[in-house]
């Protein structure tokens, strides 16, 4: 939600909202200023609701640009997997389900037949029974990409290729890429984390705003909180439509907001260290087969991806049956990931990759030689904080729930972009219309605020800001450059009208 404000009294002519003769210091984005030689006034609580505008009305204006091309962009990643379909069916699905497939062996031989550079990095098993086997290649060419070889499980017929990156095909690697950095690398990740580090300040912002803008003027109902005011023409109208489905989003924009924190550069970083804190990480499989000096570094997923990283040489297709026989007979069903020993010291990998409510993500590391499982990771020992974050980064990109996780995500995704609009309208509404004083948007709620805010607020306040700058990289150095443009701006002001 952004630029939620205080009722205001509605008329047909003014079209900010304002009574006939309303003085201008009754509205919230033109506070009484202190008169010179008149005491400061008092501090107040007050004062807290008018820094929360002044916060809420900035961070709609200047940072709703950001929010809106992470919804738009979100928007489209969340069809990416009927979008692959589209695209790439003809190499996703088989043209006729078979009875029985083939062995892994024949499947792999075939896709190095027809593909024979690089090295095999790993096999995925067909998500259901019409999709097709993926032979993932390491090719030294492509970078952290793969090539990926679709091969029909029940004929061991090659039915093409795509570069993919951990998984993903080309257009969701795209669509990924257009989400979190605009197609920019690095530099651009810096978008996506300013949107998530204040897209929780612009929802919990509007949320006190508006529960608490009743003053006498309104009575409190569930109906006032939850539905647009009937009736209401104008700013107050677009206010409402806009305050009204900002709550009904609230929940979901936190969990957007929470869960890209979680995945961005700054605040990400932060994040692991608190993982690694509270001992709150996945387990770590050990691959180290009996008797071997030292186990080697675990290669089975990427985070969020589920993919697999590059071996050191080609594996021999006969073990890829071994270790899928293997994790079947343990109990590992439905699709699972194939990763080959990373040396001759190192265990198989076979990694469940069911990313669909109810998860599995169970992992175990498989001897080949006598087909024996040598170590394993349940799903149900992760910790808490890891499954909280596995599940979160799942729900994010729209698997978790299937279909209606897309749904939803989609619905988030408009919502959202309705409110910004809504919000940059009321701004253009509370322009000022009258011949002596027009302007193109409305005026910005008062400064100084904080010099009024209550004792309590200032003790608890600045070291939370503080903390939360810590935490929040991206939001303390926005904030922090917000307030010395505000600073100098106000100081520009003054001399100009002294």
């Amino acid at each position: 939600m952004s630029h939620v404000t205080e009722e205001i009294p509605q008329n047909d002519h003014d079209p900010t909202g304002a009574t006939p003769g309303e003085p201008d210091s009754d509205r919230p984005d033109d506070l009484t200023k202190p008169v010179p030689g008149q005491p400061r006034p008092a501090r107040s609580w007050e004062a807290v609701r008018h820094l929360l505008v002044r916060l809420h009305f900035y961070a709609g204006v200047l940072v709703a640009p950001f929010l809106l091309v992470a919804a738009l962009t979100g928007l489209a990643y969340t069809f990416t997997p009927q979008l692959d379909q589209l695209l790439y069916g003809d190499r996703l699905r088989v043209e006729r389900v078979g009875d029985e497939p083939r062995p892994l062996a024949e499947q792999i031989a075939a896709a190095r037949a027809a593909y024979p550079e690089g090295t095999t990095a790993s096999v995925i098993t067909p998500p259901g029974p019409e999709d097709t086997t993926r032979v993932v290649l390491a090719v030294p060419e492509l970078g952290e990409k793969q090539r990926t070889v679709f091969v029909d499980p029940y004929t061991a017929e090659v039915r093409g290729e795509l570069t993919t990156w951990f998984g993903s095909t080309p257009l969701t690697t795209w669509l990924d890429d257009l989400h979190r950095n605009l197609n920019l690398g690095e530099t651009g990740r810096l978008y996506s984390e300013v949107a998530a580090s204040w897209l929780w300040v612009a929802v919990a912002g509007g949320l006190a705003l508006w529960l608490g803008r009743s003053r006498g003027r309104r009575a409190k109902s569930a109906r006032g909180v939850l539905l647009p005011e009937r009736g209401a023409r104008g700013v107050r109208r677009t206010r409402s439509w806009h305050a009204a489905t900002g709550v009904w989003l609230a929940l979901g924009l936190l969990f957007l907001s929470a869960t890209g924190l979680t995945w961005s550069t700054h605040a990400g970083e932060r994040f692991g260290r608190l993982l690694d804190a509270a001992k709150g990480n996945a387990p770590a499989l050990d691959t180290a087969l009996p008797g071997a000096a030292a186990p080697a570094e675990d290669h089975a997923e990427h985070a969020g991806h589920g993919g697999s990283d590059e071996a050191t040489a080609d594996a021999d297709p006969a073990g890829f049956d071994t270790a899928l026989a293997a994790a079947r007979g343990a109990g590992l069903g439905g699709t699972v990931v194939v990763t080959p020993a990373a040396d001759a010291a190192s265990a198989w990998v076979v990694a469940q990759n069911d990313n669909v409510w109810p998860v599995h993500y169970d992992r175990v590391a498989v001897d080949t030689a006598g087909g024996e499982i040598t170590s394993r990771t349940r799903w149900a020992d992760h910790p808490a904080l890891s499954k909280l974050s596995k599940l979160g980064v799942q729900g994010h990109m729209g698997v978790l729930f299937g279909v209606v996780n897309q749904i939803v995500l989609a619905l988030l995704a408009l919502g959202l972009t309705a409110v910004i609009v809504w919000g940059y309208r009321m701004w253009w509404q509370r322009r000022p219309t009258r011949d002596d004083r027009r302007a193109l948007a409305g005026r910005a709620p008062e400064r100084g605020a904080w010099r009024r805010l209550p004792l309590p607020v200032l003790v608890l306040g600045i070291p939370a800001v503080i903390a939360l700058g810590w935490a929040l990289p991206v939001l303390g150095v926005t904030v922090a450059g917000f307030l010395v443009v505000d600073a100098v701006v106000g100081a520009v002001r003054r001399r100009r009208t002294a």
